[in-house]
């Protein structure tokens, strides 16, 4: 039995405002990849780790490795076209036979708390799937209209009617997703559709029900300016034996 990590790295950094793919953004001086693929290690010396990145960014990853003295082990493949296809990628990284959990993590996630990722492990192998949630913690609010598609910003925001509904019965997504490996190649075999926007909704389709687990809130997705600074404190406030060691290498 072996147990397996997929980190999606496809970001282009289009919300940052700037040209350098927000995973390769550093955060307490070190890219935001390279904390990513240092936790899951740290959860496990043992797990095989598949990272997913556009072919493009290999050339420019591999030079941020020899700066910063890198030396996590993983495996590398290519992006696709979607994130589905990403994932369809990674997987034919996992032998056909393999018995045992496979996680998707975005890779700008970088501060999965230890015990969330075993949590989603020790899950998955039970019940064959574990998502990881968090409350919602602030008044949600429903669009009822749907006359307009496309910018809701402005006058038209202003123009749709609303209602309030109850927050108890929403929970915010995160990752990593874990799931029994052969049903998640199964799932995985399936025609992609659109309405496939993470690894619980492939799952889904086939009929498989969803486990929750209770996710950290630090675990944010970083895609914009505010998320790195967020992202700054959150690293303020860590012991600092629990920051990578990765030597920047001028």
């Amino acid at each position: 039995m072996a147990d397996y990590a997929i980190i999606l790295a496809g970001g282009k950094g289009l919300r940052m405002g700037g040209d350098i793919p927000k995973q390769f953004l550093p955060v307490g001086g070190v890219p935001i990849l390279m904390r990513t693929l240092r936790r899951f290690r740290e959860y496990s010396p043992e797990l095989n780790i598949i990272l997913v990145l556009p072919r493009e960014q290999h050339d420019y990853w591999n030079m941020l490795c020899r700066q910063y003295a890198f030396d996590v082990d993983y495996a590398v493949t290519e992006g696709g076209p979607t994130r589905f296809h990403s994932i369809v990628n990674g997987l034919r990284l996992v032998p056909d036979e393999a018995q045992g959990v496979v996680s998707v993590h975005d890779g700008v996630r970088p501060f999965p708390d230890i015990k969330v990722i075993a949590d989603c492990y020790a899950t998955a192998r039970e019940t064959g799937s574990a998502v990881p949630v968090v409350r919602v913690v602030e008044t949600v609010r429903h669009l009822e209209e749907a006359a307009s598609v496309g910018n809701t910003d402005g006058d038209e925001l202003r123009q749709r009617a609303s209602t309030t509904v109850p927050r108890d019965d929403y929970w915010l997504v995160q990752t990593p997703q874990a799931f029994d490996i052969q049903l998640h190649k199964r799932a995985y075999r399936q025609p992609y559709r659109e309405a496939f926007t993470d690894d619980a909704s492939v799952v889904e389709a086939l009929g498989h029900s969803i486990t929750l687990v209770e996710g950290n809130r630090e675990n944010i997705k970083i895609t914009t300016p505010f998320d790195i600074i967020v992202a700054e404190a959150i690293v303020g406030q860590q012991p600092k034996a629990s920051d990578p060691t990765i030597h920047h290498q001028p």
